[in-house]
């Protein structure tokens, strides 16, 4: 490897002190606007690089934070990176990308590199598998703040920022009771996640208030995968008597799903009407358009950013509040109403 170019590199080339050339790269006042355009030229002519780490090292701050993830694989998740970087980026910080795959044991292990790497904070979303939230205390001893989104440890008084899941479970399964449905499946996620859960809680509270008793054999508990939206289809073909309403907690699960129910000879939404959750694009592709929660990721992805940013710089306190709400919504599409009926 070739030399690493440095200040006294430059200054030896032009003649001139390396705090003038250091001032020059800076674009400093105290130095002319023809010496610092001939600092620059020569710095790029001979391939000099700014050693951010170094002096990030001396203000003992890295200006980055880091994300850590259950999955990269997601719709969702992809939207709230978007919002995660555009405000990053606006305010000059870096990140750097980390997942579990949905493993405890490499969320556990991607949280210890993200603390050695000297990251100012982390913005983090659980796995499933994820018994606590002691792997992050490294980061609070040190007053390094940590915001948690989506799937949270709801027990914990850490900030967290979610949507209202119990609300938005009650109000999908209450839409399909509304269409007439009496036999309603809800196909979902681990349990012991917060966001299933919560979604869970919500379909047996409408369920309850409705007045239709709650069957353990409707509720499909499986992973997130095609795999499993085409095995929870073959199981709902199979119940007698058959369902006459669809909750799943997740889009693509959705899709998959309904689409094999389909290939099968049921008719959507009139023999099972559906209902998806996250407004992914998907929802708006398969046929008949999915009714859905929207959960609106850029969004979350741009409050949670903009907190840890803020509480950075200065100009906030996360540990003012412990969890902030974004707003979601049902989106009444084709595949939930029955007989055609208007929204």
């Amino acid at each position: 490897m070739g030399k690493e170019i440095t200040i006294y590199d430059i200054a030896r080339e032009l003649n001139i002190s390396a705090a003038t050339v250091s001032r020059g790269l800076k674009n400093s006042s105290a130095v002319s606007k023809p010496t610092i355009k001939k600092i620059l030229e020569k710095a790029g002519e001979m391939g000099y690089r700014h050693n951010t780490f170094a002096s990030n090292l001396r203000k003992q701050k890295s200006y980055t934070i880091g994300i850590l993830l259950h999955t990269l694989n997601s719709n969702f998740i992809a939207s709230v990176l978007a919002g995660i970087e555009k405000i990053t980026a606006e305010a000059g910080y870096n990140i750097i990308i980390v997942h579990s795959r949905e493993n405890y044991e490499q969320e556990v292990e991607n949280a210890m590199n993200l603390f050695h790497n000297r990251v100012d904070g982390v913005i983090a979303s659980l796995s499933f598998s994820s018994k606590n939230i002691d792997h992050f205390q490294p980061f609070f001893e040190k007053n390094i703040p940590v915001i948690f989104f989506d799937r949270v440890e709801e027990s914990s008084n850490k900030t967290h920022v979610i949507i209202d899941n119990y609300k938005s479970g009650y109000i999908a399964t209450q839409h399909l009771l509304q269409q007439g449905c009496s036999r309603i499946v809800h196909f979902t996620s681990s349990l012991k996640r917060n966001v299933y859960h919560q979604r869970h809680r919500g379909y047996t509270d409408a369920l309850f208030d409705a007045g239709i008793p709650y069957n353990k054999d409707l509720v499909l508990v499986k992973d997130i995968s095609e795999e499993s939206a085409l095995e929870a289809a073959h199981e709902i073909l199979q119940m007698e008597p058959r369902p006459d309403g669809l909750f799943v907690s997740n889009d693509f699960e959705a899709a998959v799903c309904m689409q094999e129910l389909k290939r099968h000879g049921m008719q959507v939404p009139d023999d099972i009407a559906v209902v998806g959750f996250n407004n992914d694009a998907i929802s708006k592709i398969v046929d008949p358009q999915l009714t859905t929660i929207d959960y609106p990721g850029k969004e979350m992805g741009e409050v949670t950013a903009r907190n840890i940013v803020n509480h950075l710089n200065g100009r906030g306190n996360i540990a003012s509040t412990n969890r902030i709400i974004i707003r979601s919504e049902l989106i009444v599409r084709e595949s939930s109403v029955k007989n055609r009926q208007k929204k």
